[in-house]
């Protein structure tokens, strides 16, 4: 029985020992011994999502790191999945520009006329607001909306935007 106990107690050790192995951006366990994260390579669409099952695509969070590669937040408005959370889609309506992470790349798009769409090649992302009122000081919700090349069906979030650096 005492042999038993002291297996139990290593598989509990050896269990407790594999939680939080979770890498994503914004999870950073030990942050004062990391170093800062290398930024995604920026790509066409194309090249992103060159060989891969679009079914498994999600939209992925972005690091300071990326975001500063891509020019900043400073301009632009961020769309965030939780209001805490790290941005998923970067956009400069003053330039007609967004980004999104797809596939551990960053993709550039250009917005298309006549709303909030932006686009690169059969890529398309659509930035729908939920409320019509957007404060310096708050987030407005908004819909995200991925539509993969070749994928049957788009994919959906609800989260908010950040334009709080934006230029007023």
């Amino acid at each position: 029985m005492n042999r038993n106990g002291g297996l139990l107690c290593s598989l509990t050790m050896l269990m407790l020992c594999a939680c939080n192995s979770n890498t994503a951006p914004g999870n950073d366990r030990e942050a004062q011994l990391d170093s800062a994260p290398m930024p995604a390579s920026v790509v066409p669409a194309s090249q992103a999502l060159s060989g891969i099952a679009t079914e498994a695509v999600q939209a992925e969070t972005m690091t300071a790191t990326e975001i500063a590669s891509l020019g900043g937040a400073e301009g632009r408005c961020l769309i965030r999945l939780t209001r805490v959370g790290l941005p998923s889609f970067v956009l400069d309506e003053r330039h007609g520009t967004g980004a999104i992470k797809l596939n551990n790349k960053l993709i550039p798009l250009q917005a298309e006329p006549g709303g909030h769409y932006y686009s690169d090649g059969d890529l398309r992302v659509v930035i729908r607001p939920v409320d019509q009122q957007l404060a310096k000081e708050v987030f407005r919700e908004v819909d995200m909306i991925v539509m993969l090349p070749g994928a049957k069906d788009e994919l959906g979030y609800r989260g908010y935007e950040d334009c709080s650096q934006a230029p007023e």
